[in-house]
């Protein structure tokens, strides 16, 4: 039995359809309503005034999959429930701006990293996915690409390697379910660097239109994401997207090494979500 936090996430969904694939007993942890999920996955209901919930949500499980978004506010709390129900394995969805030096030059970097440590201190056999940027994080864009044909952001030359939702999985389910991976910190990134206007240039192939690209300066990117970014992780992006500003993104193996797969390319997930951006 795996739990798995965030099961209706852009990773979880994916997640809980390819451990199912796979023959797993999969249970879902969920705080509200009652979320849609394939046929197949457990539900358990989780009430943070009631330490005993996470404590049945555990129960008889064999790995754990964190989702920091969904539970990194409780991280201890959880790894030591996991501790007591003698769950072996914990997988958790990192930041490939995590540095193992003890330097963290980024905020969000810093933030999974205090995380990782308490995973890692729980005594389950820890493994870290540490991703690089979301393919999915270009849906910021959609509002401004379906009502002008615009793309506004900063740094138009920065590339980055923008990684499909379903691979980062498709190696969460390999990892979970493969002996070997204990101790291991993979970064996951896709096979293509692209820049922030390349980009958009495959988003517009996909959707059959031409679409502007008009450079934000720093301080006008940090005005318009005001309203969905917390300012820290506003400069993160910013100071990250300077530093590959005319480089190769940051790329990685791992991902292919371990899922035996060739990468989603970009132009692939953008035809795939294409309606999102018409």
């Amino acid at each position: 039995m795996i739990l798995v936090t965030g099961a209706t996430g852009k990773v979880g969904h994916h997640l809980v359809t390819g451990l199912l694939a796979e023959g797993a007993a999969v249970r879902a942890l969920t705080r509200g309503s009652l979320p849609a999920l394939p046929d197949g996955a457990e539900i358990a209901r989780w009430d943070p005034a009631q330490p005993a919930t996470l404590a049945a949500a555990l129960a008889g499980t064999t790995a754990v999959f964190i989702n920091v978004t969904a539970v990194g506010g409780v991280i201890g709390e959880l790894m030591k429930a996991a501790s007591v129900a003698g769950t072996g394995r914990a997988v958790m969805l990192s930041s490939l701006t995590v540095q193992d030096n003890g330097v963290q030059p980024y905020s969000i970097g810093a933030h999974h990293k205090a995380i990782e440590d308490q995973v890692r201190a729980s005594g389950l056999a820890a493994t870290f996915l540490r991703c690089g940027g979301f393919a999915a994080n270009t849906l910021a864009w959609a509002p401004m690409i379906r009502a002008e044909g615009v793309v506004r952001a900063p740094y138009a030359d920065a590339a980055t390697a923008p990684i499909a939702e379903r691979d980062i999985a498709a190696a969460a389910v390999r990892v979970l379910l493969d002996d070997g991976h204990a101790g291991a910190r993979y970064v996951l990134t896709g096979r293509q660097s692209l820049t922030q206007t390349g980009q958009a240039h495959a988003i517009g192939a996909a959707i059959g239109r031409a679409l502007r690209f008009e450079e934000l300066s720093p301080e006008q990117f940090r005005q318009a994401a005001a309203a969905y970014l917390p300012a820290a992780a506003a400069d993160d992006m910013l100071r990250y997207l300077a530093a590959y500003s005319g480089r190769t993104a940051q790329m990685s193996p791992d991902l292919e090494v371990i899922t035996r797969q060739p990468a989603t390319t970009f132009s692939d997930w953008a035809v795939e979500h294409a309606a999102s951006f018409r």
